[in-house]
């Protein structure tokens, strides 16, 4: 179904609360990309457009993260339809998976998904995420699982999906990979950081062949306060996202645009 643009997507007809959004979602894109997660094309990230409970902002499908700048960012509504002008497709399978958990969230502004080898690796495995670093505590405080029913493009998966991720910030995605949400695309991000973090410490260790040793659940069940006393009570995503996107403009600020 054709869908008339509702206006071009660009710095000078975007609300500024819309514009900040793309740049942080461009941003996330191209670290992403830089930190090795991408799958050329295959993954996604979504952010809801400020003001709007069903329209959020995808990448353009065909583009790889590191090409992503805010103003390629496509917007779509609930059904999957286009409201901005691009000769890029939207990804069903991200779609699917985005629209369910936007729709089950108010709070998921973002929603952060990755196929990394080492997120699929722990993915595969039967005890999933084990507590076996400082990191997988704050993981583990907060992680849900999903069974996985083939390429997500079903609208009957979308239940199933969201009653198994609830209230949880991470959602290992069996056999397929990682999601994390978040109240901004910082948070998504960092959330995203340390999961990632925890599956490649999770494959080193198991890797050495030794013995390992647990972290107590005694200590994971205060992970949250411990967060937040670390972070000063800023969250990691406040406390990190400047530096990352001063990283970014050091490297390459066309991301911007």
């Amino acid at each position: 179904m054709s869908v008339t643009p509702l206006r071009p997507p660009s710095r000078t007809d975007c609300p500024p609360d819309e514009w900040q959004v793309r740049v942080d979602l461009a941003a996330a894109y191209r670290l992403v990309a830089r930190f090795g997660w991408d799958d050329i094309v295959f993954t996604h990230i979504s952010a809801r457009v400020p003001g709007e409970q069903d329209v959020f902002l995808i990448n353009p499908y065909g583009m790889t993260f590191d090409e992503i700048t805010a103003s390629s960012l496509v917007r779509v509504n609930h059904h999957g339809e286009k409201l901005d002008d691009s000769p890029y497709p939207v990804n069903p399978a991200g779609f699917t998976i985005h629209s369910a958990v936007h729709a089950a969230r108010p709070d998921a502004q973002c929603v952060l998904h990755t196929h990394s080898l080492n997120g699929v690796a722990v993915s595969a495995q039967a005890n999933g995420v084990r507590p076996l670093s400082q990191q997988s505590i704050f993981v583990l405080s907060s992680l849900a699982y999903h069974d996985y029913e083939g390429v997500a493009l079903r609208d009957d998966e979308k239940p199933r999906l969201v009653a198994d991720l609830g209230q949880a910030n991470y959602l290992m995605l069996r056999n397929h990979g990682l999601l994390t949400v978040g109240r901004s695309v910082a948070d998504a991000f960092l959330a995203m950081y340390f999961f990632e973090t925890v599956c490649s410490i999770q494959i080193r260790a198991q890797s050495g062949g030794g013995r390992l040793v647990e972290v107590p659940p005694s200590i994971i069940e205060t992970a949250t306060e411990q967060a937040r006393v670390a972070t000063r009570g800023l969250g990691a995503g406040a406390l990190a996202w400047p530096g990352l996107l001063r990283r970014l403009d050091r490297e390459d600020a066309s991301y911007r645009d």
